[in-house]
């Protein structure tokens, strides 16, 4: 792990954005079903250009079935999409990336026989324009040019998720908190609009935890990047997010300000089973204990 630990900055992420009358992606209704399992039912929220928007729920609850919908893997049995006023309900995955919306997995997707360098570079594949017949004709087609620029800004993205030192390292060689890092790197190179992170801290211990809380915080302030996060550590949740949608069985229970949903009566029920547990709910004053939900 390079560098020192940051913490993630407690309240000053639940800012309200720069623009929060703008929404940049839309749910309308959104049912998904897989025959009689019913994963999504009439999920409908706005997420607003510039914020940091999570998605939490017990397992099961549906939260990666809703970013697979907005990625565009799954297409809703019912309901629609938008993504900047635009409806990309029935568009590829690979549209979706076009038009700004890039994602990680909860499971690690990365090629790992390729190095480091490689499977960022792969982010940029959609925003080269040589082509398989222009690509060999390096030095007068402007290619060489080309991805001489890509290089630099991948390289800028390396630089600042501090893996300068693993940059020509074979990806499955790593440890998983430095995958983890790369995979998300990866995302960056689409520079993308939307960033959807599935659980980007599964796994991870403490310090490995802080470093990314910091760098998604980074990349919501300062590259203004819009985020949706699925995360069980409801510390790092609390901590960092703007607004907060909770679901549960699939269907939407809760959503607003993170000390809202957690004085939501429903939230405390699904997470606790309990109906009375104002003790064990951290005050918006105070920063939540780190806390795995299961």
């Amino acid at each position: 792990m390079s560098g020192a630990p940051v913490a993630p900055h407690p309240g000053s992420a639940q800012k309200s954005p720069t623009t929060p009358a703008e929404t940049i992606f839309e749910a309308r209704g959104v049912n998904l079903r897989f025959g009689g399992v019913h994963a999504l039912t009439d999920v409908s929220f706005g997420i607003r250009k510039g914020e940091l928007f999570s998605i939490i729920g017990p397992n099961g609850a549906g939260k990666t079935s809703m970013v697979n919908c907005i990625s565009g893997r799954y297409r809703p049995t019912d309901g629609k999409v938008f993504f900047k006023g635009r409806d990309v309900t029935g568009t590829t995955p690979n549209h979706r990336a076009a038009l700004g919306i890039g994602r990680t997995f909860q499971n690690l997707a990365l090629f790992g026989h390729m190095s480091v360098l490689d499977n960022i570079m792969v982010g940029r594949h959609h925003l080269l324009k040589n082509n398989f017949l222009t690509g060999p004709l390096y030095w007068l087609t402007g290619a060489r040019k080309e991805e001489l620029a890509h290089r630099r800004e991948v390289e800028e993205i390396i630089d600042f998720l501090e893996i300068q030192h693993v940059r020509k390292a074979t990806a499955g060689t790593l440890s998983y908190g430095l995958r983890k890092r790369v995979e998300l790197a990866r995302a960056i190179a689409l520079k993308p609009d939307l960033i959807l992170l599935d659980e980007p801290m599964a796994g991870m211990n403490l310090e490995e935890k802080e470093d990314m809380a910091r760098y998604i915080v980074d990349l919501n302030e300062e590259f203004g990047m819009t985020v949706v996060m699925i995360e069980h550590d409801m510390g790092v949740v609390m901590d960092i997010s703007h607004r907060v949608m909770v679901l549960e069985f699939g269907k939407k229970i809760a959503e607003g300000k993170p000390e809202e949903v957690l004085a939501d009566p429903r939230v405390r029920r699904a997470y606790l089973g309990e109906d009375d547990v104002e003790d064990d709910v951290p005050s918006a004053s105070s920063p939540p204990a780190r806390k795995e939900v299961a």
